[in-house]
Order: structure tokens, then sequence, then C-alpha cells
């Protein structure tokens, strides 16, 4: 596995316009975390949005979340959930790491406990791969990497203390399958047509035409 180098990100702006556009998708995948959030009058508002035509100077936004050590680990993971096929690039490759770096650290309401259940569940990934496999999870073998995500990716884990990680893993994955199925490439990989014209319209035919006064 070759994750995404650490100095390969996406460019600051267009994550953002990313994170933002893709909170639809997450919507759908989290129905009901965002259907209490809508449902609770006079709560604390968003704010304003940032302007995405505006050139910002770094601080100007929201300052991001992960640090090299857990960017890595989260791309790593990413390339885990989705890997590269024939058909698209994985995860990773496409930068979702970012998309998730941004979600986490945006001043939204919601978005902090996601923050916190993301940091929390990438420390418990190192904690568990160096108690089992003596390093870091970014650096164990494949064989590796899924002993440990095979543990925790059930909706009811084997094990009582794999509980908080497989909660972290469900969100982890829900954010990775948002940001991924929110780019052409993952659109084109489960065949999304969306707003293509799928015939050609040449106009109204020409006895149409005439009985109109047009031709």
């Amino acid at each position: 596995m070759n994750p995404t180098p650490l100095s390969d990100r996406l460019d600051r702006r267009a994550a953002i316009k990313w994170m933002l556009a893709g909170t639809a998708t997450m919507m759908v995948i989290d129905r009901d975390t965002f259907a209490q959030g809508a449902a609770t009058p006079g709560g604390k508002g968003y704010g304003t949005d940032p302007d995405l035509i505006k050139e910002y100077k770094p601080g100007d936004l929201w300052p991001l979340t992960l640090n090299d050590h857990q960017r890595r680990t989260a791309t790593v993971l990413c390339a885990i959930i989705i890997p590269a096929d024939e058909r698209s690039p994985s995860a990773a490759d496409l930068h979702v790491q970012d998309f998730v770096d941004e979600w986490i650290s945006a001043p939204y309401p919601g978005h902090d406990a996601d923050r916190a259940r993301i940091l929390d569940g990438l420390a418990w990934l190192d904690a568990e791969a160096k108690k089992r496999f003596g390093k870091d999870f970014a650096d164990l073998a494949s064989h590796q990497h899924t002993a440990i995500c095979d543990d925790i990716c059930r909706e009811t884990p084997s094990r009582a203390e794999f509980k908080e990680p497989s909660l972290f893993f469900k969100r982890f994955r829900d954010l990775t399958a948002g940001g991924f199925y929110t780019t052409k490439e993952g659109m084109k990989d489960i065949n999304y047509v969306g707003n293509v014209p799928l015939v050609t319209f040449d106009g109204p035919p020409p006895e149409v035409l005439k009985k109109l006064g047009l031709a």
C-alpha cells in the first residue's frame, strides 16, 4: 500500500468546497443525527460559511485538526475502507483524508463530536497496533491492518472492549464513503450519471412547428 504522501495535500479551498458539498451526502448516510439537529428549534446557528471566491491566508479559516502522524493513519485507513480497483482509485488517492480533516475541523454543530471520536479512534488504532504487532498502525502489513479492522468493523463487535472502536470505525467509514462518492470518480464507480442529457434534442418536429405557424 502506498498512501498519498503527506506533502501531497488537496488545495484548502477545494477541500472546504468538497466538505460543504458533501454535507448533503452525509445527511443521507447519517439521517438520525442530522434529523435530531434539524428538529431542535432555536438551536445555535451555523454562522457564516466561508466565502469560497476569496483567497485566504493561513489561519484565516478554521484550523485543521490532524497532525502529520494522525493524517498518515487516516490516509491508510481511507485506502483500507475503499481500496483502488479496476474501476476507480482508492479513497486515499482521491484525498478523502483531506475531506475528513476539514469535516472534523469545521466549527459547525455536531462536528465537534465527530472530531473527538475520530481522534480517539486514530489513537486507539496506534495503541492496538503496537500492542499486537509492535508498530504504528500505518506501518503494519496489509494482513495486520485486516486483523485489527475485522474486529471493529461490525455493528455488534465480538468483544465489549471493541464497542467504542467500532463506533469510531463506523463513523470514519461513513465519512470516507461520503467523501468518496461525491467525487466524479466515485460517482463513476457507481455509474451515477446525474445531469447529463441521454438523448440529443434537435428541437420540435417540423410538423409541430408548422402547426404553430413557426415554420
